[in-house]
């Protein structure tokens, strides 16, 4: 197959369901861990699903440039780029935790078209196409009609680079733990993006986080009705440092609102 076509959705969620069926037949085994810092690890299984992953959008578009977790940059040749995490979640998966996800996204001239976010421990397939919607295994997607942040129940992630970061988070975090139903946090950016789109949560936060972990994610959300942008509420979230608020549109300016307040203090 050659890359003067564009691909589509049903050819990604094949690619992203056959790399959560290795994730999955390797879940419960011995695994190799490797540190790529003291709070990042990877194992054989990430390699594994990546290197299938690269592969396939290799073979099928030669010229598409692509971004992935353990590989880096692969270049092309023109403007389309592939982001992926082969397996989001790694620390879960390496302590046999069911909580991770591959994620797939593709984006044409900057903007990302189409995403999809496989979680294989429960075999649900998050899927998205660019003004088209989002669905979940064949079933519409909403976002929650929250409005009332008492009323909300919250996700976030913390950055490990920057101690100043990671103390402010935990103010913020403390804040939302007690003003809301609460705060979790899943370790697995990707799948918290897709249940605020699906309305399990209403609303989820990072800072600094990576491309390739909420690109899919993010625009599912978005498709779903989400609000997304990042944490001072400019809509142009998709550029570094990655720094992500995806919520509920009736609790989203009241979110931007508290974090610009705890900003100032």
């Amino acid at each position: 197959m050659t890359d003067t076509n564009q691909p589509t959705l049903d050819q990604v969620i094949e690619w992203a369901k056959h790399a959560g069926t290795i994730a999955r037949e390797g879940f419960l085994g011995d695994h190799d861990i490797a540190f790529k810092g003291s709070t990042d690890l990877v194992t054989e299984v990430d390699f594994q699903c990546e290197q299938y992953l690269v592969d396939s959008i290799r073979a099928a578009y030669p010229s598409h440039s692509i971004l992935t977790e353990e590989a880096g940059a692969v270049n092309g040749e023109n403007t389309d780029r592939w982001y992926i995490d082969p397996l989001d979640g790694t620390i879960n998966y390496a302590h046999g935790i069911p909580l991770y996800v591959i994620s797939i996204a593709y984006a044409r001239e900057g903007r990302v078209q189409l995403g999809v976010v496989y979680n294989p421990s429960r075999k649900e397939c998050y899927y998205a196409e660019r003004g088209k919607g989002a669905w979940l295994n064949g079933e519409t997607l909403s976002v929650s009609g929250c409005n009332d942040l008492q009323q909300a129940l919250l996700a976030t992630g913390f950055p490990y680079h920057s101690l100043e970061k990671f103390r402010h988070n935990l103010r913020v975090f403390a804040k939302l733990t007690q003003e809301t139903q609460g705060v979790r946090r899943l370790g697995c950016a990707a799948l918290e993006v897709c249940y605020v789109g699906s309305g399990r949560f209403d609303g989820y936060w990072e800072q600094e986080i990576n491309a390739w972990d909420v690109a899919a994610g993010t625009l599912i959300a978005e498709e779903a009705g989400a609000t997304v942008t990042d944490l001072t509420g400019d809509p142009n979230y998709f550029k570094p440092p990655y720094a992500i608020l995806a919520a509920a549109p009736g609790i989203h300016g009241q979110l931007v609102a508290l974090f610009r307040q705890l900003d100032q203090t």
